[in-house]
């Protein structure tokens, strides 16, 4: 291609223009545009653009490529193939994030520029929603263009003029819709100006390229002020973003649409009627007596798309969306749900099932009567049978499964597809039941209704698709978390005793709360068992980090301890043979240990502790002492560390407080200070030993948000 051609940068870029206008026009699509790969191959930078809204090109501008699941570019580059995306439906269910910022897509074309190893970039083709997909002629033309790119720019590397990728994005105009069409300005003219409604013309920036004076006349403008300028500039209440909103929708669905304003200098309502091509939008004005055509395919009111009606909509959509990115169980999700969905979707009524061992449960839902909730809960799954929601017959099993969501205008749509649903009012009037899919795997359904009949626009059931993909998503996740969070808990309680000690002379209570954020088995524990008839043993410990491992050592600790507790040893030498065990394990982890002899007959308590916090203990004048039993080495650091014993008086109505340090870490307090503050709760504290436990806990976490696990157990002589 090099021979006898100019490879300088503006030549080469002159020709790739011109590839994609011809791409454009040869593959029946209505915009396309063309990137360059940044350097690193992370970043793709919009280099020209045919046909796409002013909107569009500031969102295109650059583009990450990350994974595939980023858009139909990313996943191009990153698999180095064309990609095909058939519908507006098809295109939210694959990328759900990305539709719900460019609902108005139909089909979607993308390839990669690729010559032999090296990715230049990729090149975009749009179609209208009402247009049929690409037939194979148009995919091989599109092909066909990134091949030829492809080389252009190798050649153009080559010869030492490597076109480099930059911000400044290159508008290419349209090619006429009709440029066989003869013209008769004239007569064009004449007709025009005998309508009683106004005309403009606006290219694919906004820019009005024509007005005749009935419009400019409705506007409160003159032509020559409209001309050349962009229509919301030249008309500023026709500047909110709803407003402008509705000429992107138009222009990049290619759908006509229509809305109405009130001319703020006569107060005078004025219908706008948008009709798209590739070159730009026909606008027609007028004073209607009654209300917008509702032949509009995007029009305002009960039919109008999801996110375009007002900020309000859109703001929503974008909270649930954000919203359920973060939610971390089933509760979370449906609380989202029930709060945004209705409002971004302006519904009401709304169920979300999920599937389990082919039954489905209800796990959220709105505006449904409880009857029907019960109708459906629990109700076997089969190919041929309804699913949970607001009727008690649903769209085909099968079609569902596949991921393709099923759309009832009214009740006779209904009846139609499923007679057994005559029977049921649900106070509804149309349905959109929307399969909840999670790679490749169905989890549940999501049924949206509303109370009037109403027609499901293509970009609605896209808007639509992508939600549910999103809700999709997020409710599998949520599903796991749920999960490990209940194995979590069944294991921690599993390795914590099930009910204290009982025995004369002596009170206990006990309180374990795992950390507030994550939801791994923590290393803290308590333990409290008998000795003899007399005697017992309590035993409180906390083994580094969290997980598996560290739940499955702190379960050795507190059996050895129970071991050699049982074997008469001392407190010290318990300690001793707790630590030496430990060390043979060869964990890699540490573990501080406090355990106690208590000998409330005796009232006294002898207590050893591998580098445990002091335990505290408060007299029965309410004293509080923070005890300095001498600390020996933790666990796991030295398998000759001996361990002292240090005996404490425990008179009657004295109470000895064992804890971790979950109850005295806090942020931005020093730990002698923590410490004293606990004290002085202690003393203070009045009420039962569980109101006591409560108190402390209480005092340590006042918000509730604990950054580590905490136990806690009292022991008082009665």
């Amino acid at each position: 291609m090099a021979n006898g051609m100019d490879l300088q940068p503006a030549a080469v870029k002159e020709l790739l223009d011109q590839i994609v206008a011809r791409t454009v026009a040869d593959t029946g699509a209505h915009a396309g545009a063309f990137f360059l790969l940044e350097p690193g191959g992370e970043v793709l930078v919009l280099d020209a653009s045919l046909g796409m809204p002013t909107g569009f090109v500031g969102l295109l501008r650059r583009l990450r490529v990350a994974a595939a699941a980023d858009g139909p570019l990313a996943e191009a580059i990153l698999q180095r193939h064309l990609v095909w995306v058939a519908s507006g439906e098809e295109f939210a269910r694959r990328y759900p994030p990305l539709a719900l910022t460019f609902p108005f897509v139909g089909a979607v074309a993308a390839t990669p520029i690729v010559a032999g190893s090296h990715v230049w970039g990729a090149m975009l083709l749009l179609f209208s929603q009402k247009s049929p997909a690409p037939d194979a002629r148009a995919r091989g033309r599109f092909t066909t263009a990134a091949r030829c790119i492809a080389v252009l720019l190798q050649d153009a590397a080559e010869a030492g003029h490597c076109l480099q990728p930059d911000l400044t994005v290159r508008l290419l105009p349209p090619t006429p819709a009709h440029p066989s069409a003869p013209a008769h300005p004239q007569a064009a003219a004449d007709f025009i100006a005998a309508l009683p409604e106004g005309a403009c013309r606006l290219d694919v920036r906004g820019r009005i390229t024509f007005a005749d004076h009935t419009a400019a006349g409705l506007l409160g403008e003159s032509v020559p002020h409209l001309l050349g300028a962009r229509v919301w500039e030249a008309v500023p209440w026709l500047a909110p973003a709803p407003y402008r909103l509705r000429y992107q929708a138009a222009l990049a669905s290619q759908l006509p649409t229509s809305y109405t304003v009130k001319q703020p200098r006569t107060g005078r309502e004025l219908l706008l009627q948008l009709y798209p091509d590739r070159t730009g939008v026909s606008l027609r004005i007028s004073a209607p007596a009654g209300a917008p055509d509702s032949r509009d395919e995007l029009a305002l009111g009960t039919g109008a798309a999801p996110g375009l009606a007002d900020l309000d909509t859109h703001y929503h959509i974008m909270q649930l969306s954000g919203g359920l990115a973060a939610a971390a169980s089933v509760d979370e999700v449906v609380k989202l749900v029930a709060g945004h969905l209705l409002v971004a979707l302006n519904a009401h009524a709304f169920s979300l099932l999920v599937a389990e061992a082919g039954r489905a449960r209800v796990v959220g839902h709105h505006g449904v009567s409880p009857e029907l909730v019960d109708l459906v809960d629990h109700a076997p799954l089969a190919s041929d049978l309804s699913l949970p929601g607001l009727t008690t017959s649903a769209p085909s099993w099968g079609r569902l499964a596949q991921g393709m969501p099923s759309f009832f205008a009214d009740r006779d749509e209904l009846r139609a597809a499923f007679p057994e649903s005559a029977s049921i009012d649900d106070g509804m009037g149309a349905w959109a039941w929307l399969p909840l899919m999670a790679s490749g795997q169905y989890v549940g359904v999501c049924v949206v209704g509303y109370r009037q009949p109403r027609s499901f626009t293509l970009q609605e059931r896209a808007t639509l698709a992508a939600i549910s993909a999103l809700i999709s998503q997020a409710l599998d996740r949520a599903r796991q978390y749920d999960a490990k969070h209940q194995l979590a808990e069944g294991l921690q309680a599993s390795l914590l005793p099930r009910t204290l000690l009982a025995m004369h002379g002596l009170e206990a209570a006990a309180r374990y709360l795992p950390a507030s954020h994550g939801m791994e088995v923590g290393g803290d524990f308590y333990d409290l068992f008998r000795l003899s008839d007399t005697e017992a043993a309590a035993v409180i410990g906390d083994v580094q980090g969290h997980g598996v491992s560290a739940a499955g050592l702190m379960g050795e600790v507190r059996t050895a301890v129970r071991a050699y507790a049982v074997a008469s040893a001392t407190s010290g030498e318990v300690m001793a043979r707790t630590n030496h065990l430990f060390n043979d394990l060869d964990p890699g982890l540490l573990a501080s240990c406090l355990y106690a002899h208590i000998d409330p007959v005796h009232h006294i308590a002898r207590l050893a502790t591998a580098g445990h916090c002091p335990p505290l203990l408060r007299h029965p004048d309410l004293h509080t002492d923070i005890l300095a039993a001498p600390p020996g080495l933790l666990l796991g650091v030295d398998p000759r560390a001996e361990y002292p014993t240090t005996a404490i008086p425990l008179p009657p109505g004295a109470l000895l407080a064992l804890y971790t340090d979950g109850l005295i870490e806090t942020p931005g307090t020093d730990f002698e200070t923590a410490l004293t503050d606990l004290a002085a709760v202690l003393s203070r504290a009045t009420g039962s030993l569980d109101d006591i436990a409560d108190t402390l806990l209480a005092h340590a976490q006042p918000s509730g948000d604990r950054a580590d696990d905490t136990a806690v157990l009292l022991l008082k002589v009665c």
